[in-house]
């Protein structure tokens, strides 16, 4: 099946996605047939802090139309952030979805999971992935919101993770681990591998991208359909 992705949002969360999901596919023993689309990360910022899904929604609805036109059979978001606004675009958009979020809520359940932390935008964080988790409790940071999250989208525009910025995130998976009783810290930001890879935070950490091109790689490769 070809796989339409939007990306751009950021820049270095597209390229994690093509990279590990180019290896699950081949790990899997398919070919991959993808084609990816360039969004403007933002736009995505602005209509995310000011809260306008609908416009995020009628503008990553062109994205799928060019997606379409490229031959791809259904379209994937490449930020977990940029699910604010999913039920919107799925009631508009040419192709098939597959969310980010609703695989992630199966893998936490299946692994025997109850609650969990997460690290993302500070609205992703505030609603608990927007509402869309049924089967896991989601617990955000106790600190300013706002900074964290600020302090995410200047990683992703940025596309590299200073010292300081790392520890901000470190310091907020240990706190929801340590006194609200997170079993795990979720990197429900795409980009936040930029801060995680390579370095041990301490805690056990999952990454959401990972559960997402898992399922994206078995579609790729005819083991499931999408929607």
């Amino acid at each position: 099946m070809h796989l339409g992705l939007i990306g751009g949002i950021g820049v270095a969360a597209s390229l994690v996605y093509y990279q590990r999901l180019a290896a699950r596919v081949k790990a899997l023993g398919g070919v991959l047939h993808m084609t990816l689309v360039h969004a403007d990360i933002d736009e995505l910022i602005g209509n995310n802090l000011n809260w306008r899904p609908e416009a995020q929604a009628e503008s990553f609805a062109r994205h799928v139309a060019r997606l379409k036109d490229g031959g791809a059979d259904c379209a994937a978001l490449t930020s977990l952030g940029a699910h604010f606004c999913f039920p919107e675009l799925q009631a508009i958009s040419p192709l098939p979805l597959v969310s980010a979020i609703a695989p992630l809520d199966d893998h936490f359940a299946g692994q025997g999971l109850k609650r969990v932390g997460l690290l993302g935008t500070a609205n992703l964080m505030r609603t608990r992935l927007f509402g869309q988790m049924e089967k896991v409790e989601a617990v955000a940071p106790a600190g300013d919101l706002e900074a964290l999250g600020k302090t995410y989208q200047d990683v992703a525009v940025a596309g590299t993770c200073a010292p300081a910025q790392r520890e901000a995130f470190f310091a907020a998976g240990r706190e929801m681990i340590a006194t609200q009783g997170a079993e795990a810290v979720i990197l429900a930001g795409t980009d936040l591998n930029l801060a995680f890879d390579g370095h041990d935070p301490g805690f056990p950490v999952i990454d959401a991208l990972d559960v997402h091109v898992d399922l994206l790689a078995r579609i790729a490769t005819g083991d499931v359909c999408p929607g």
